[in-house]
């Protein structure tokens, strides 16, 4: 069986788990700048490159990524939100993306092998995945950085599509299984994402699963782009994504009828993975686990997720009372819209 199979088939038998944030976690270990810059030799700061760790102290990803494991997560994805050519030049370090993204790759991939197997030893069949970060970089292909100049990109879409390209690729070669083009604040980023992925495709000769995961800027329900929910699946949906979804943005309960409305549209898998509440005035979070996993529990229970887990602020303990709460709800039923042209500008439209 494929990963897209073997994830098909699992999510078919219960509500899955998958990991929670890694910047948050890593933050509270407080990390020197030794710490982050090893002995790479690089000519800038390298404190607050958390992709970077991958190659300075691994030690500590694989400390966070088996914590997530043990509190019950099927998938974990790779700490490489950052890891492209575009976010490293700002640390001098954007010719270190490949080694960056295979480090993480092989560092998860092995840790997902290490469970599958102790699982196994007990005659247990539970498999474990590893997807593969890709996040939006800090650029825009959708609006100009320039307010005196409307039509002005610092990029184009064909320059993003190689940066997406070069990190999905590394990401392949480390072992992940889906790539996990997530937090997507402008719906055209997402385009080069999923356009590097089918090109990595026809490189490789087989398919690379996508999982795509948009952020709102807004209570309405848009992001950055000015796509709402609905627009922004129909805009991504021809990619027949392995999951779509929601995070970032707002905890779970300004995320509840954003949720609804794509589970209702979406004719495959649900993954949400909320903050954890929204950030105090000194940017914290203070939702605990147990409140995290309650609200969360209210959409398995509308039978409305296929996959849960938690974004900024969530920790192994989020995690872990996501998955006893949710331990024994039935996922989600994926519904079979009736054929039409479904269409997408900011708004989405269906033609008779």
């Amino acid at each position: 069986m494929s990963a897209r199979e073997r994830l098909t088939a699992a999510a078919k038998d219960r509500v899955l788990i998958f990991d929670g944030a890694f910047g948050t976690q890593i933050q509270l270990r407080k990390l020197s700048e030794e710490d982050y810059a090893g002995d790479l030799g690089l000519p800038a700061d390298q404190k607050g490159n958390n992709d970077i760790l991958a190659l300075t102290r691994p030690d500590v990803l694989s400390d966070i990524t088996r914590a997530y494991f043990e509190a019950g997560s099927d998938i974990v994805s790779t700490n490489t939100f950052s890891a492209n050519r575009i976010s490293q030049a700002d640390y001098a370090a954007e010719g270190l993306v490949r080694e960056i993204n295979v480090a993480s790759g092989k560092l998860a991939r092995a840790l997902a092998e290490e469970f599958e197997a102790k699982d196994a030893k007990n005659g247990i069949r539970r498999p474990r995945f590893v997807a593969g970060a890709i996040g939006p970089t800090n650029k825009t292909l959708s609006l100009s950085p320039d307010v005196e100049d409307p039509g002005f990109r610092e990029i184009d879409f064909d320059y993003l599509v190689d940066v997406y390209l070069e990190q999905a690729r590394a990401l392949v070669e480390g072992g992940v299984d889906f790539i996990l083009i997530e937090t997507v604040f402008d719906t055209l980023n997402a385009k080069a994402g999923i356009m590097a992925v089918k090109q990595l495709e026809r490189e490789l000769g087989h398919e690379v699963p996508v999982m795509i995961s948009m952020t709102l800027t807004d209570l309405s329900g848009r992001n950055l782009s000015g796509h709402t929910v609905e627009a922004f699946w129909y805009a991504v949906r021809h990619a027949k994504p392995l999951t779509i979804g929601l995070n970032c943005s707002f905890g779970a309960e300004q995320l509840r009828p954003h949720v609804k409305v794509l589970s209702q549209i979406a004719d495959t898998l649900l993954m949400i993975y909320p903050n954890a509440g929204l950030p105090n005035e000194l940017g914290e979070y203070d939702e605990m686990p147990d409140t995290t996993a309650g609200l969360v529990k209210d959409w398995a229970d509308h039978g409305q997720v296929n996959i849960l887990g938690g974004c900024c602020g969530s920790s192994p303990a989020h995690i872990a009372a996501i998955a006893k709460a949710v331990a024994n709800s039935e996922p989600r039923k994926v519904p079979s819209p009736e054929p039409a042209m479904k269409l997408a500008g900011l708004e989405a439209f269906i033609a008779a």
